[in-house]
Protein backbone atom coordinates (compact mmCIF):
# COMPACT_ATOMS: atom_id res chain seq x y z
CA UNK A 1 0.00 0.00 0.00
CA UNK A 2 1.51 3.32 -1.44
CA UNK A 3 1.56 6.57 0.89
CA UNK A 4 -1.34 8.39 -0.52
CA UNK A 5 -3.26 5.53 -0.41
CA UNK A 6 -2.85 5.25 3.32
CA UNK A 7 -3.78 8.97 3.97
CA UNK A 8 -6.69 8.68 2.15
CA UNK A 9 -7.87 5.63 3.95
CA UNK A 10 -7.22 7.56 7.40
CA UNK A 11 -9.05 10.87 5.80
CA UNK A 12 -11.89 8.87 5.35
CA UNK A 13 -11.84 6.99 8.42
CA UNK A 14 -11.16 10.59 9.93
CA UNK A 15 -14.66 12.20 8.24
CA UNK A 16 -16.70 8.46 9.12
CA UNK A 17 -16.13 9.61 12.61
CA UNK A 18 -17.10 12.86 12.35
CA UNK A 19 -20.70 11.68 10.89
CA UNK A 20 -23.39 13.27 12.59
CA UNK A 21 -24.57 10.30 15.30
CA UNK A 22 -27.98 8.21 13.46
CA UNK A 23 -30.97 9.78 15.26
CA UNK A 24 -32.78 8.32 18.27
CA UNK A 25 -35.22 5.40 17.90
CA UNK A 26 -38.61 6.36 18.59
CA UNK A 27 -41.63 5.06 20.59
CA UNK A 28 -45.07 4.72 19.79
CA UNK A 29 -45.68 8.15 21.53
CA UNK A 30 -43.19 9.89 19.62
CA UNK A 31 -40.43 10.13 22.17
CA UNK A 32 -36.79 8.75 21.96
CA UNK A 33 -36.77 5.14 23.42
CA UNK A 34 -34.71 4.39 26.35
CA UNK A 35 -31.20 3.09 25.70
CA UNK A 36 -29.43 0.64 28.12
CA UNK A 37 -27.06 2.69 30.57
CA UNK A 38 -24.64 0.06 31.58
CA UNK A 39 -22.44 1.52 34.69
CA UNK A 40 -19.02 -0.10 34.15
CA UNK A 41 -16.65 -0.54 36.76
CA UNK A 42 -14.94 2.97 36.20
CA UNK A 43 -18.12 4.69 36.54
CA UNK A 44 -18.30 3.19 39.86
CA UNK A 45 -16.27 5.22 41.05
CA UNK A 46 -16.69 8.68 39.38
CA UNK A 47 -20.51 8.78 40.36
CA UNK A 48 -20.85 9.55 43.54
CA UNK A 49 -18.62 12.47 42.50
CA UNK A 50 -20.67 13.24 39.42
CA UNK A 51 -23.55 12.94 41.66
CA UNK A 52 -22.47 15.40 44.05
CA UNK A 53 -21.27 17.66 41.62
CA UNK A 54 -25.07 17.77 39.88
CA UNK A 55 -26.88 17.98 43.90
CA UNK A 56 -24.40 20.62 44.75
CA UNK A 57 -25.30 22.98 41.29
CA UNK A 58 -28.54 22.84 42.22
CA UNK A 59 -28.21 23.55 46.31
CA UNK A 60 -26.33 26.60 44.84
CA UNK A 61 -29.07 27.56 42.47
CA UNK A 62 -31.31 27.70 45.73
CA UNK A 63 -29.03 29.66 47.58
CA UNK A 64 -28.45 26.65 50.05
CA UNK A 65 -25.06 25.73 51.37
CA UNK A 66 -22.90 22.98 49.56
CA UNK A 67 -22.99 19.00 51.03
CA UNK A 68 -19.93 16.84 50.96
CA UNK A 69 -20.17 12.83 50.17
CA UNK A 70 -20.64 10.40 53.65
CA UNK A 71 -19.23 7.03 53.36
CA UNK A 72 -21.58 5.85 56.51
CA UNK A 73 -24.58 7.31 54.26
CA UNK A 74 -23.25 5.75 51.47
CA UNK A 75 -23.17 2.00 52.81
CA UNK A 76 -26.51 3.05 53.83
CA UNK A 77 -27.93 4.07 50.49
CA UNK A 78 -26.06 0.97 48.93
CA UNK A 79 -27.45 -1.54 51.43
CA UNK A 80 -31.05 -0.31 50.38
CA UNK A 81 -30.45 -0.16 46.80
CA UNK A 82 -29.89 -3.92 46.55
CA UNK A 83 -32.78 -4.60 49.45
CA UNK A 84 -35.12 -2.29 46.70
CA UNK A 85 -33.91 -4.99 44.05
CA UNK A 86 -34.67 -8.18 45.87
CA UNK A 87 -37.63 -6.63 47.25
CA UNK A 88 -38.43 -5.56 43.06
CA UNK A 89 -40.18 -2.16 44.76
CA UNK A 90 -39.36 1.53 45.46
CA UNK A 91 -40.00 1.80 48.36
CA UNK A 92 -38.27 3.39 51.83
CA UNK A 93 -38.77 0.62 53.85
CA UNK A 94 -36.40 -2.60 54.20
CA UNK A 95 -36.70 -6.10 53.73
CA UNK A 96 -36.74 -5.83 57.50
CA UNK A 97 -38.63 -3.10 58.13
CA UNK A 98 -36.24 -0.58 58.49
CA UNK A 99 -36.46 3.05 58.60
CA UNK A 100 -33.90 5.61 56.33
CA UNK A 101 -32.99 6.34 59.65
CA UNK A 102 -32.30 2.44 61.40
CA UNK A 103 -30.13 2.12 58.28
CA UNK A 104 -28.02 5.57 58.48
CA UNK A 105 -27.53 4.67 62.02
CA UNK A 106 -26.44 0.99 61.55
CA UNK A 107 -24.03 2.39 59.21
CA UNK A 108 -22.70 4.34 61.87
CA UNK A 109 -23.78 8.11 60.96
CA UNK A 110 -23.71 9.99 63.88
CA UNK A 111 -25.56 13.19 62.61
CA UNK A 112 -29.77 13.47 61.82
CA UNK A 113 -30.77 11.69 58.28
CA UNK A 114 -32.59 14.55 57.21
CA UNK A 115 -34.42 12.59 53.96
CA UNK A 116 -33.64 9.89 51.53
CA UNK A 117 -34.90 9.81 47.53
CA UNK A 118 -35.25 6.52 45.74
CA UNK A 119 -35.85 5.55 42.47
CA UNK A 120 -36.17 2.77 40.00
CA UNK A 121 -35.21 3.39 36.47
CA UNK A 122 -32.85 2.83 33.57
CA UNK A 123 -31.62 6.43 33.64
CA UNK A 124 -27.93 7.68 34.95
CA UNK A 125 -27.45 9.57 38.16
CA UNK A 126 -27.64 12.86 36.54
CA UNK A 127 -30.70 11.97 34.55
CA UNK A 128 -32.46 10.83 37.84
CA UNK A 129 -30.55 13.54 39.80
CA UNK A 130 -32.59 15.84 37.20
CA UNK A 131 -36.25 13.75 38.03
CA UNK A 132 -35.51 14.01 41.42
CA UNK A 133 -35.46 18.04 41.12
CA UNK A 134 -38.50 17.88 39.36
CA UNK A 135 -40.40 15.86 42.11
CA UNK A 136 -41.78 18.01 45.46
CA UNK A 137 -40.59 15.46 47.69
CA UNK A 138 -37.28 14.36 46.89
CA UNK A 139 -36.49 18.17 45.61
CA UNK A 140 -36.79 18.90 49.58
CA UNK A 141 -34.75 16.31 50.48
CA UNK A 142 -31.71 17.69 47.82
CA UNK A 143 -32.52 21.06 49.06
CA UNK A 144 -33.19 20.99 52.34
CA UNK A 145 -31.08 23.57 54.19
CA UNK A 146 -30.04 21.93 57.37
CA UNK A 147 -27.83 19.13 54.79
CA UNK A 148 -24.61 19.13 55.10
CA UNK A 149 -23.61 14.86 54.54
CA UNK A 150 -24.94 12.93 51.30
CA UNK A 151 -24.72 9.04 50.70
CA UNK A 152 -25.49 8.06 46.94
CA UNK A 153 -25.06 4.39 45.76
CA UNK A 154 -26.89 2.36 43.44
CA UNK A 155 -28.20 -1.62 42.00
CA UNK A 156 -27.70 -2.28 38.38
CA UNK A 157 -29.58 -5.67 37.67
CA UNK A 158 -28.66 -7.92 34.94
CA UNK A 159 -31.32 -5.99 32.47
CA UNK A 160 -30.22 -2.63 33.36
CA UNK A 161 -32.57 -2.28 35.80
CA UNK A 162 -30.95 0.46 38.48
CA UNK A 163 -32.01 0.72 41.58
CA UNK A 164 -30.76 4.72 43.15
CA UNK A 165 -30.75 5.68 46.93
CA UNK A 166 -29.52 9.15 47.62
CA UNK A 167 -29.81 9.96 51.61
CA UNK A 168 -29.37 13.55 52.90
CA UNK A 169 -28.26 14.38 56.93
CA UNK A 170 -26.15 17.14 59.28
CA UNK A 171 -23.06 16.68 60.36
CA UNK A 172 -22.11 14.40 63.25
CA UNK A 173 -23.65 15.18 66.25
CA UNK A 174 -26.17 17.66 65.14
CA UNK A 175 -29.61 16.50 66.13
Amino acid sequence: MDRRHMIGLLAASALTACAAPPPPRLGPDGRPLPQLYRISAAETREIPFRALDAVNALRAEAGVAPVALDPRLTAAAATHSRDMSLQNRPWHFGSDGSTPIERAQRAGFGGRLLGEAISETYESELETIVAWGQERGPRRVLLDPAARRMGIAFFQEDNGRIWWTLNMGTDDGIA
